[in-house]
């Protein structure tokens, strides 16, 4: 009976957008969430903008942006949407940067509804259950997006109106977001983007749907000195990825991360040597385009420890995307 029991309760969906995780059978856990600043008002900041001071944050389901909402505002802890699993964490710049940063996680426990609590950058320090491992300044980060004009990333400096929608749910934890009316350069188009998270391995999946032909859709990774990017496709060719291993995080300078990217060969374009990033650069569409993103931390518990291995395992991903094509 004991035994029974034991299984039943391993068994539980636990899930609500109140700092409560998913749980799976033997596979760990997944988690999203965002969390927004009340009780407090907008005052005029130090960085010429709009910063919001005073108030408590609170996890909420869902969340339209205020038009007063910028980087560094303090209206979101730390800044965008956050979600984990046992083995890595990644948040969202949800402003004009739009994008994606890497929390290292040195324990296989849910660690986010405590992130940034103690102070807005906090997470920039060595903490027990890891920290801020990427430093993304101008760049798209891991896996952002913004649009190719003219040689220049343009990120979404200019957007309407801005929702997010956080799921968690049995077998996997997302969010959705509807950019609405993202002007650049001479061209306007919504988008709608989702972000999942799985319980095992370290990868997450994006999914982005234009609503009009939007030429120079791209994503990328952060260039950083003396770090090479590699690529590489699949037998069959449909899958591809880019990615950099070596001496690039925020730790210190010893310190080992591989970073990724997986996309559908026929969805892109391009591959450009952008002034920030490793750029993919999409053929123009109103489908749904899906890639992957891959953060591989050498003090990850039981990780990836070295170039060897992380290579190795993007290599056999990439065997698994020619047989299923999905991770």
């Amino acid at each position: 009976m004991k035994k029974i029991i034991a299984t039943i309760t391993t068994l539980i969906l636990v899930t609500s957008c109140n700092n409560r995780l998913v749980q799976h059978e033997n596979n760990g856990f997944t988690y999203s969430e965002i969390s927004i600043k009340e009780g407090g008002k907008w005052v005029d900041g130090k960085r010429g903008h709009k910063e919001y001071e005073g108030g408590t944050f609170r996890n909420v389901q869902e969340h339209t942006l205020d038009p007063q909402h910028t980087d560094h505002a303090f209206d979101i802890r730390y800044e965008g949407p956050g979600w984990e699993n046992q083995n890595v964490g990644y948040r969202l710049y949800l402003d004009w940067r739009n994008a994606v940063d890497i929390f290292g996680k040195k324990v296989k426990t849910q660690v986010l509804q405590d992130v940034g609590q103690d102070g807005f950058d906090s997470y920039h320090e060595p903490l027990p259950w890891g920290q801020d491992i990427l430093k993304a300044g101008k760049s798209l980060g891991i896996g952002g997006f913004g649009r190719l004009v003219n040689d220049t990333v343009a990120h979404l400096h200019q957007v309407e109106n801005t929702y997010i929608k956080i799921k968690n749910s049995k077998n996997v934890s997302s969010f959705e977001i509807d950019y609405s009316k993202w002007k650049t350069d001479n061209h306007t188009t919504d988008v709608k983007a989702k972000v999942s998270i799985y319980p095992y391995d370290r990868f997450s999946k994006f999914e982005l749907k234009t609503s009009v032909l939007t030429n120079g859709l791209t994503t990328g990774l952060v260039k950083f000195k003396n770090i090479p990017l590699k690529q590489k496709k699949s037998s069959n060719g449909n899958w591809g990825y880019i990615a950099t291993y070596g001496k690039q995080t925020l730790v210190d300078k010893n310190d080992l991360l591989g970073m990724a990217i997986f996309y559908k060969s026929d969805e892109v374009e391009k591959l450009v040597d952008g002034k920030d990033d490793h750029l993919i650069v999409f053929k123009p569409t109103t489908k749904t385009m899906t890639y992957y993103i891959l953060a591989a931390w050498a003090q990850e518990p039981n990780g990836l420890k070295n170039e060897t291995e992380f290579y190795n395992d993007l290599n056999s991903k990439l065997v698994q995307l020619e047989k299923s094509n999905r991770l």
